[in-house]
């Protein structure tokens, strides 16, 4: 897309009328220390440097504004230095929290794999990263341990089998999510593979995106679950019907959480699927052209978003970017199932099945990655999938191999029929290698599920428990049932100790809401098992016949809650 040179709309919010850092106004000039990074050196030219030069040097050989800066667009973060507790992380720089290995994100657009895609990715974990690996809540598998001296032959490896870690991180377009099940379904409103890997191809790693505002995240997706969940991506394409029968998408842009959160909004028109690379690089260019680069901390798409709102993006979109305007179009039907994670065994409309399986909060080694590998292979066709709910999919399994498959993933502790508490639990990186968090979460949330399904057994509704080391939101704490929030809590000792600011009730969908939260109810990381039990036993006595916890959360007196 050609970048916009009109003045843009008139703004209708209170916010002074001062340059924001927008391209399209005539900002240019960097205004914080990110874009003045990204301007000395597009973040896209690390690569070689890395391959010809840091690789040989090490890691002490890493210019700083390549280190914390432009690493990223190859899906490089140096990792949290071992034994700094969460009461330093606002305390100390960044150089002082990093250690000298990177965790890598291995981009998988759509969370589509190949045995040997996956084998290559449990390989590198086993020989290069100590064996360790997390399946993320947006369809990536994040490696740990990674030495600089080792990305060229990872580099290597990847790219043999048609994988990247190319703007895997970074103020770039990061991996677009799809319903993994995506072309499988006979409920399936649209299959969005071809739509999405078209504008995969064309525009990542294209320079004419690798300079955004802030991270650019995307979905395009005809689940009938909605299973990507395009409430909170900066740009969705949901799969709809209009009045003609005919299959397309229902355009949502602004969404995100973080620590202000928001829920996209429907732009209100009906996309073509030979229209979607065209729209998506059109509403792309307006967040780079838009976009408000002056305060990073500002930079997201929904802050553009709450200023203009709904209508003012269309008029810009059809006007200045597209030059031809969108049919109205209908809103996406509601979605069939509460669970969007797609876990368990599902009818595939050739006849074979689709088996789901939760990981423990995303966490997996190599070891075991490598056996899923094996497993699609010798049960089904060497197809997996990633979710966007921290599982893994098994597609193409017969009939009669569908127990099988059962038994021997549950044999490694990979479970089809999980309890709801091990279905519902994610949690982010934290502290054991991230250097925002504030603490530790991913062994925390495994000891939290294991605890209720011994205190609540019989415990009979589906319920999400987000687990969070910071309030940046990475494992979405405000969209769950229970979200937990990373924080430092005074005990009844007064010590300060690693906890949680509690969030309830949250929820995506229909009358989708954020978590309700109470000023300064914090539990410390020993209470959260005695807090989740107390208030999912008032629940299970004071619901009414269907209710959910969510909407039994909206009505609860607070001293219930606490």
């Amino acid at each position: 897309m050609t970048p916009s040179t009109g003045s843009g709309p008139t703004r209708t919010s209170n916010r002074p009328q001062r340059g924001q850092g927008q391209w399209a106004l005539g900002y240019r000039e960097p205004l914080n220390p990110n874009e003045r990074m990204k301007k000395d050196a597009d973040g896209l030219t690390v690569r070689q440097r890395i391959l010809d030069i840091y690789s040989k040097t090490g890691f002490d050989g890493i210019d700083p504004s390549d280190l914390r800066g432009r690493m990223r667009w190859m899906g490089l973060y140096t990792q949290r230095a071992q034994g700094i507790p969460g009461g330093k992380t606002a305390v100390l720089e960044p150089e002082e929290l990093e250690d000298s290995y990177f965790m890598l994100r291995v981009r998988i657009d759509g969370g589509a794999l190949t045995s040997d895609q996956l084998r290559t990715i449990a390989g590198i974990s086993t020989e290069f990263g100590r064996d360790v690996a997390d399946v993320t809540d947006r369809q990536n598998v994040q490696l740990h341990w990674i030495r600089i001296e080792d990305v060229p032959e990872i580099w290597r490896r990847l790219e043999a089998v048609g994988l990247s870690t190319t703007e895997a991180c970074g103020d770039t377009p990061r991996v677009m999510l799809n319903c993994p099940l995506a072309g499988l379904l006979e409920e399936e409103v649209v299959d969005a593979t071809d739509v999405l890997a078209k504008t995969v191809a064309k525009y990542v790693g294209s320079p004419e995106f690798s300079n955004l505002p802030r991270k650019w995240k995307t979905s395009m997706s005809g689940c009938a679950d909605h299973c990507t969940n395009h409430e909170i991506n900066d740009v969705s394409f949901v799969g709809v019907l209009d009045d003609y029968g005919q299959a397309g998408y229902d355009l949502w842009v602004g969404g995100g959480l973080s620590t202000n959160p928001k829920l996209a909004e429907r732009i209100g028109v009906f996309v073509r699927p030979d229209q979607v690379t065209d729209v998506w690089a059109a509403v792309t260019s307006i967040f780079r052209d838009y976009g408000y680069r002056r305060q990073r901390n500002h930079a997201r798409m929904k802050f553009l978003m709450a200023d203009w709102g709904p209508e003012k993006f269309r008029q810009v979109l059809e006007d200045e970017y597209l030059h031809h305007e969108l049919p109205d179009g209908p809103a996406p039907e509601p979605a069939r199932h509460d669970q969007r994670d797609h876990v368990g065994v599902m009818k595939q409309k050739d006849g074979a099945n689709a088996l789901g399986f939760a990981l423990r909060t995303g966490r997996i080694s190599g070891t075991l990655l490598t056996r899923v590998a094996d497993l699609a292979d010798e049960y089904g066709r060497g197809r997996i999938r990633a979710t966007a709910q921290q599982k893994l999919v098994v597609l193409d399994v017969p009939d009669e191999r569908v127990e099988g498959l059962i038994s021997a993933l549950d044999h490694l502790d990979l479970q089809v029929r999980p309890s709801a508490f091990r279905r519902g639990t994610m949690a982010c990186t934290g502290l054991e290698f991230c250097k925002l968090a504030i603490v530790e979460t991913k062994q925390h949330a495994q000891e939290l599920y294991g605890e209720l399904e011994k205190r609540l057994p019989d415990f009979d509704e589906s319920i999400t428990i987000n687990v969070n080391g910071c309030p940046n939101s990475c494992a979405r704490f405000q969209t769950a049932d229970i979200g937990f929030k990373g924080s430092m809590v005074r005990d009844d000792s007064g010590e300060m100790v690693e906890g949680f600011q509690v969030h309830l009730g949250g929820h995506l969908g229909i009358e989708a809401a954020f978590g309700r939260k109470f000023r300064g109810h914090k539990v410390t990381k020993a209470e959260t098992a005695d807090y989740c039990e107390r208030v999912l036993r008032g629940y299970l006595d004071r619901r009414a016949p269907g209710e959910t916890f969510a909407s039994y959360v909206a009505r609860a007196e607070e001293a219930w809650l606490l």
